[in-house]
């Protein structure tokens, strides 16, 4: 059995782990990254890649770890977000004019984000990347000074110690059940189906909520004049949905979303998620960080999952970072306690705000439809309450992480 010791062995080389190591690199730490797949930076992007809302927040952490500039070039701005009911007077808009910023977001290929990351990786000092390699056991034992861990790599079996074990190895985390982390999971009844579709007139670089009987459907500006499309159906719905051809899935898309973009002429693949509501009750516990998906899945309403997960890298990088400076153990739960602290603000709020906001527009009574069309022409009317919102939805909302704010984590 070959043994390594890392100061920190982040289990997940997605995109949030993966942003966790170009975070931390640099801090004096010997870092692990740990990924069951071959973390390959893939060629070109074809017309079906999936797209993500990158938040103004989230824009500013990338350009601050140097990885910004890679996806400038592609990634698309949102202007505008427009918010309506199908079949209702009532609507609202939000404007990154009114918000002094470029843009509220932007959107990038998954593809791209995740190349830029793994175009990086290989670069940073102290940073070992373990992969491909699959994760076999998990061992904290009480009041030791490192977790172990076992993962099967090459045809051998390795043990890993590390003074800190960070889960960021996704909703169906092994580190957080091997561990006994409990978590909450509410099962909503709805597939998302998703896919890039080309409208007749341009989009003009804004992003569409729109809220149906059927369940909401977004769109969201993309390159070459595309839309991503996110189209929530419930669960018995979903094998009819995949199975239209082109032109009678785009009559559906139509018939929920309207004229406002003219008729769409194309679609790409289609593929479909289960959407559900997953939240550990613990963030935090001795020698262990769960950040990202493991810790929360939220509804894609809003777009806010992946940079919910982003804030959580950007926090306990300046958490770790501070406690090594100061000559801290950075498994200590005493320091592991202020990133949970720091995040559990945002976090239920950003949770309670997409669930929320699903159930309400999910309810069909004319009372309740009524009271919501009147709600977002008074949201439309009231720019202190749309400031509010739009500052949350950028990230930029509370105590933010210096990462978001541009600044090194050494400075």
């Amino acid at each position: 059995m070959t043994q390594n010791n890392y100061d920190v062995l982040i289990i997940g080389g997605g995109m949030v782990g993966a942003s966790l190591a170009c975070a931390l690199a640099g801090q004096d730490l010997r870092i692990g990254l740990v990924e069951a797949a071959p973390l390959n930076v893939s060629e070109h992007p074809g017309y079906d890649d999936r797209s993500i809302a990158l938040a103004q927040g989230t824009r500013r952490i990338f350009q601050t770890l140097g990885l910004w500039d890679a996806l400038a070039l592609t990634a698309t701005p949102i202007r505008q977000i427009h918010i309506s009911e199908r079949g209702g007077i009532g609507f609202a808009h939000l404007d990154s004019r009114d918000q002094g910023v470029d843009a509220l977001g932007y959107v990038a290929e998954a593809r791209l984000i995740g190349a830029a990351l793994r175009a990086q990786l290989p670069t940073l000092s102290g940073v070992d990347l373990l992969c491909p390699a699959r994760l076999e056991q998990v061992v904290i034992k009480p009041e030791a000074a490192y977790a172990t861990v076992h993962f099967f790599n090459e045809d051998r079996t390795v043990e890993i110690r590390a003074g800190l074990l960070v889960a960021a190895d996704g909703a169906q985390s092994p580190v957080r059940e091997q561990l006994g982390i409990a978590a909450v999971r509410w099962e909503y009844g709805q597939h998302a189906v998703i896919a890039n579709i080309t409208p007749t007139l341009p989009h003009e670089n804004i992003a569409y909520e729109r809220f149906t009987a059927a369940g909401p459907i977004a769109l969201l500006p993309m390159s070459d004049q595309r839309c991503a499309v996110v189209c929530t159906v419930n669960d018995s719905e979903v094998p009819a949905v995949m199975a239209l051809d082109d032109a009678d899935f785009l009559s559906l898309v139509q018939e929920r979303f309207g004229d406002r973009l003219g008729p769409f002429v194309r679609v790409g693949r289609r593929q479909s998620y289960p959407l559900f509501l997953l939240k550990a009750r613990e963030h935090a516990r001795a020698r262990v960080a769960v950040i990202g998906n493991a810790a929360h899945t939220l509804h894609p309403i809003a777009g806010q999952g992946f940079n919910l997960g982003v804030r959580d890298v950007a926090a306990l990088a300046e958490v770790v970072a501070e406690a090594r400076r100061s000559g801290e153990d950075i498994g200590d739960l005493r320091v592991l306690s202020r990133y949970a602290d720091w995040r559990r603000w945002d976090q239920r709020r950003t949770i309670a705000f997409t669930d929320a906001l699903n159930r309400l527009f999910a309810n069909p009574l004319w009372p309740v439809r009524a009271a919501r069309n009147l709600g977002l022409l008074a949201f439309d009317l009231c720019p202190p309450l749309k400031r509010q919102l739009a500052r949350q939805t950028m990230g930029l909302d509370g105590r933010l992480p210096k990462l978001a704010r541009g600044l090194a984590l050494t400075a």
